[in-house]
């Protein structure tokens, strides 16, 4: 076959015939695929269309060169290209402008300007836009041009890495502020009990969701407990979840009534979710240290348990109805120490959610009473404990949580 030209810098007649009638020029196939490049070349003139084919037919580059004749035909064949070949003077973009169209269409793939135009100021403008290279026809030959794509397509393959290992470092410093609020120094002074904290996050990509504590003495022998779980994970649950923290903290701090707090806190809820599914779940706890007794109230969330006398049980309260769903008061229920030696355990639903053998039984309050309950555990120290439990419920799992954990452990004497 007699080879075109044209003028553009690689010299020659006109064209009548198009060389590739399905716009597409095979790859190497004794290269594996992962070696291989699919490469769009954005290219108006019939001759120097061929001539690229040639020059990488020539290397036995193992690139597959598919054609489009305009933007508007690149616009079809550009999902799925390693690197975008694009000429400035097209029938429908000239110039710069037409390279900003690429780009932004382009999406992971590199782009590469191939021109007639030796203009250095051109090329330096181009790749300050975002092209990987600016090449000029007739000063390229077939190696030259295949490595210039290949370094083309890796250096874009770096400048993704890079701009994705920026992103997770952006969340994961989100999250770490987030989490702060989240997850606060519990506002207490007395030593007539000890207060054990413990915060996972689940495996969704180390996203925090929004599980939430808080603890706050308001009086020498009382002390308010919460721990909540805004449904869903991520940045917009997470805030949300220490917008109820901070507005409880201020309820209690404020000294609203009792029966108050929560139809105060769902009010929140409701005015500050982006949607209106969005519910969250609640456990409280008011403890009395001078009368040794404590009023829980639950609004949608599992029970606290009991360790108290060498057992283990959970608290009967009223499980109540989510916040943001109907508004309700929560029921009070009134739990009486009988001895000086306890702990209350407050945790959100991620411990007690993960599967136990084979099926989809979960662990659920029954479990985790029986966790607590096993000699081992006996052998815990209370601070430890939160921790050991997450790692036998794990074990009975088979793996980590997909939800978050976040457990309050409040023991008074012996704790037992």
């Amino acid at each position: 076959m007699t080879r075109p030209h044209r003028g553009t810098g690689m010299t020659g007649p006109s064209v009548v015939s198009w060389p590739y009638p399905q716009g597409g020029l095979g790859g190497n196939p004794n290269l594996p695929p992962g070696e291989r490049l699919r490469v769009l070349l954005v290219e108006d003139d019939e001759g120097d269309a061929f001539l690229v084919g040639e020059l990488l037919a020539e290397t036995n580059s193992g690139i597959e060169l598919l054609v489009a004749t305009s933007l508007s035909e690149a616009r079809q064949r550009i999902a799925g290209v390693d690197c975008v070949l694009l000429d400035l003077g097209l029938p429908d973009a000239q110039g710069l402008d037409g390279l900003r169209q690429v780009l932004e269409m382009s999406g992971s793939a590199a782009v590469c300007v191939l021109t007639g135009r030796s203009d250095e100021h051109l090329g330096i403008v181009a790749v300050a836009e975002g092209a990987q290279d600016y090449l000029v026809k007739g000063q390229v030959d077939g190696v030259l041009l295949t490595r210039a794509l290949r370094y083309a397509v890796e250096r874009k393959r770096a400048d993704e890495n890079a701009r994705r290992l920026r992103e997770v470092e952006l969340r994961q410093a989100e999250s770490a502020r987030l989490e702060r609020g989240l997850l606060p120094q519990p506002l207490m002074t007395t030593e007539q009990v000890s207060v054990h904290t413990f915060y996972r996050p689940g495996r969704h990509a180390a996203l925090i969701g929004g599980d939430f504590y808080d603890v706050v003495q308001t009086r020498p022998d009382r002390i308010d407990l919460i721990v909540g779980d805004v449904c869903g994970h991520g940045v917009d649950e997470a805030a949300l979840g220490v917008e109820l923290r901070v507005a409880w903290r201020a309820l209690v701090l404020a000294g609203v009534p009792d029966d108050e707090v929560l139809p105060a806190l769902e009010q929140v809820l409701m005015s500050e979710r982006r949607l209106q599914e969005i519910f969250a779940t609640v456990a409280t706890a008011r403890l009395d240290l001078s009368a040794n007794r404590a009023t829980v109230r639950l609004a949608g969330h599992p029970p606290p348990v009991l360790l108290a006398d060498g057992r283990v049980a959970p608290v009967p309260a009223p499980g109540g109805l989510l916040l943001g769903v109907r508004p309700r008061r929560p029921v009070a229920f009134d739990l009486e120490f009988d001895t000086d030696d306890w702990s209350l355990l407050m945790y959100t639903d991620g411990l007690i959610e993960g599967r136990i053998g084979v099926g989809d039984e979960r662990l659920d309050v029954p479990g985790l009473t029986r966790l607590l309950d096993e000699p081992a555990s006996r052998m815990v120290a209370l601070p430890e404990l939160p921790a050991w439990l997450v790692g036998r419920a794990e074990e009975l799992n088979g793996g980590p949580f997909a939800d978050d954990v976040a457990m309050l452990l409040v023991s008074r004497g012996g704790g037992r």
